[in-house]
């Protein structure tokens, strides 16, 4: 059998697999285990899956996953990160909108302390949307700002999703989480003007709030700042060190994770029950990602060794004689298309043994397009009929909030991340930057 049919073969029953419902990493792993077994026999399909292992365990920056995803949890769990939102309900609900404002702010800061788009989902959805409604505020809009500042989790640091493509594609962690600040702040910005835009036409949309709301003494407003501020702290406490060279990005993970403990110490938050419910949490979400690592190398492993992604190349530029950046654009949408039905882990996995080689092959910057990549998952996210996050504001959501103000409210902001791609994807200077800057020196 030619060794493009066996990789197409392969890769065709991966997808049938996962269309039944197994997990990610069990059929990921399945498919290539058999695969090598019967290429290779016994001798060679063992150390193919072996040599995974061995490669997984001794990848010493996956040592800050644990710690960044126990950070998150903590600061959640204890609820500091409800403090967050009434600082921004006092100092910016006399504004039309402020309160949406408000909110990308509370996504960019718990993005900044969890890296996964769920949390950010999860106390958006409970804390901020009732908030919101009671307040008189647009549901469509604040159903979309609330998806839409939730998906920065996977681009700002310390993002888990970039964690994982970094281990696939064999690149540094720490400049990829560099490369995502600049994109993510844009991001985060361009949400805020449309919010700004919108309200100012329509002030029904965003109504501030009344005076006698927000009349409260000096004095409180100054200690709500200093507690919602307090994961800002926590954030540039492990991220300067890392920054300036004094510490190495396990050793900053460790810092955030000591950090985020002791303030919840402080603040007398650190119950048994919040440190047993971030542990328990830690672990499972850790050994989760490391399984679908551990697959997604294999299928790496067997997908090189057949020599797939030559033919993929040869395909493409000789044979449709495309353009790399035609190739780059329609990798994009593939994305976009599997994101309505599949999770960005899954997505990574899949197309990960096939596109980053090919990529690199194009000439183009691992570390660009892994920002690329993360930005195109943010948009597939919420793109209907299937996206990741429609289905999780469905089941956050309360009753008046029906699936079709859920399809609706994502439209503009999906515009807005496709203009942000078009961006990155124009002037690569916007992720690579800060990276180049900071290594540089």
């Amino acid at each position: 059998m030619p060794y493009e049919m066996i990789a197409t073969l392969m890769f065709s029953t991966m997808m049938l697999m996962l269309l039944t419902g197994q997990r990610v990493f069990g059929a990921i792993g399945f498919i290539a285990v058999v695969a090598a077994l019967l290429l290779w026999g016994d001798k060679g399909g063992f150390d193919i899956g072996f040599s995974a292992a061995m490669k997984l365990m001794k990848w010493y920056p996956l040592l800050t996953l644990p710690m960044f995803i126990f950070m998150g949890y903590v600061l959640s769990e204890s609820k500091i990160a409800d403090d967050l939102y009434k600082m921004f309900h006092v100092w910016m609900g006399g504004l039309r909108g402020g309160l949406a404002i408000g909110t990308i702010g509370l996504m960019v800061l718990i993005s900044a302390m969890n890296g996964l788009s769920v949390a950010g989902m999860a106390i958006g959805a409970t804390i901020a949307l009732p908030e919101l409604l009671k307040r008189g505020y647009d549901k469509r809009m604040v159903t979309g700002v609330i998806q839409a500042g939730s998906s920065l989790g996977i681009l700002v640091p310390p993002s888990v999703v970039l964690v994982l493509y970094a281990m696939i594609a064999r690149q540094p962690v720490g400049q990829l989480w560099l490369a995502g600040i600049i994109p993510g702040l844009m991001m985060a910005t361009m949400f805020i003007v449309y919010i700004v835009i919108r309200c100012r036409i329509n002030p029904a949309l965003g109504p501030a709030l009344p005076f006698e709301e927000r009349d409260i003494p000096r004095a409180e407003k100054l200690r709500l700042l200093q507690a919602g501020l307090l994961p800002l702290g926590i954030f540039a406490v492990m991220m300067v060190p890392f920054v300036n060279g004094w510490t190495s990005l396990v050793e900053s993970s460790a810092i955030g994770a000591i950090a985020a403990f002791l303030a919840a110490v402080v603040k007398g938050r650190m119950t048994r029950e919040v440190f047993e419910n971030s542990v328990r949490n830690t672990l499972g979400i850790t050994c989760m990602f490391m399984w679908i690592i551990l697959a997604a190398l294999a299928f790496g492993a067997v997908f090189d060794g057949l020599g797939a992604v030559k033919a993929i190349e040869s395909l493409f530029t000789e044979q449709l004689n495309l353009s790399p950046w035609m190739i780059l654009i329609l990798m994009q949408l593939s994305f976009i298309i599997m994101g309505t039905f599949l999770d960005d882990t899954a997505m990574l996995v899949i197309v990960a043994p096939l596109y980053v080689p090919l990529v690199g092959a194009l000439g183009f910057d691992l570390i660009w397009y892994g920002i690329l990549y993360t930005i195109t998952t943010q948009i597939a996210y919420m793109t209907p009929p299937f996206g990741y996050n429609l289905f999780l504001m469905r089941a956050m959501a309360p009753p008046e909030i029906n699936l079709r103000d859920i399809y609706g409210s994502v439209t503009p902001f999906v515009l807005v991340m496709i203009l942000a791609l078009s961006l990155v994807m124009i002037f690569p200077g916007l992720a690579l930057w800060l990276p180049e800057y900071v290594y540089g020196n």
